[in-house]
């Protein structure tokens, strides 16, 4: 942190310093040069921050990404009458929906928090287990409100990204209202909100 001071300390100058509190003496009180060189590193360091909590998320959905994955292929599997989750990229929705700066942060705690308890449960072996055994175990999960209330969540999530507009990477050749014999909201969306 020292290091981080210091090159603070370096790109500031006191003819910058002496320049800013001339610009700010008329309405304000003078700033000591530390406040400056604090506030200065905290502008400098915030997107570093947003990019390091972006990335700790990032490896916490890595982590759980397999077991969300069989969660919703087996409640939406390939010899549905709808399309899989798998064919609907809805893993990837999921992740990319939840790196949203308005995504509820709770939310995307409950989320990863559901599914490492699920992997808990089953001493990690969800993703491996058959068909008949991801049926059992993810019905004992349901039977506790935590898990009840995490299958809903996912269930949720994944059905948003099957039926929303395929601008956001699911619903592939809307493949999701075909299904239903149904079509999108008009107007459709020109971009995606993470582009936004």
């Amino acid at each position: 942190m020292c290091s981080l001071f210091s090159s603070v300390h370096l790109k500031y100058t006191k003819r910058d310093y002496d320049t800013i509190n001339k610009i700010l003496k008329g309405n304000m009180k003078m700033i000591k040069r530390r406040q400056f060189l604090i506030f200065g590193t905290l502008l400098g360091v915030s997107p570093y921050l947003k990019a390091k909590e972006f990335n700790v998320f990032e490896k916490a959905f890595q982590e759980v990404e397999a077991t969300i994955a069989g969660v919703q292929e087996h409640l939406f599997p390939r010899a549905s009458k709808l399309p899989s989750a798998k064919k609907m990229n809805s893993t990837q929705f999921v992740f990319e929906t939840m790196t949203h700066k308005s995504f509820d942060k709770d939310i995307r705690e409950f989320v990863l928090d559901g599914a490492k308890e699920l992997i808990s449960r089953e001493n990690g072996h969800f993703v491996a287990m058959s068909s008949v055994d991801k049926e059992k175990a993810l019905r004992a999960y349901e039977e506790t409100n935590y898990g009840s209330s995490w299958l809903s969540r996912i269930m949720t999530l994944t059905m948003e990204g099957m039926f929303c507009d395929p601008i956001y990477g699911s619903n592939v050749k809307e493949a999701g209202w075909k299904a239903l014999h149904s079509f999108g909201g008009q107007p459709r969306p020109d971009a995606r909100y993470l582009d936004v």
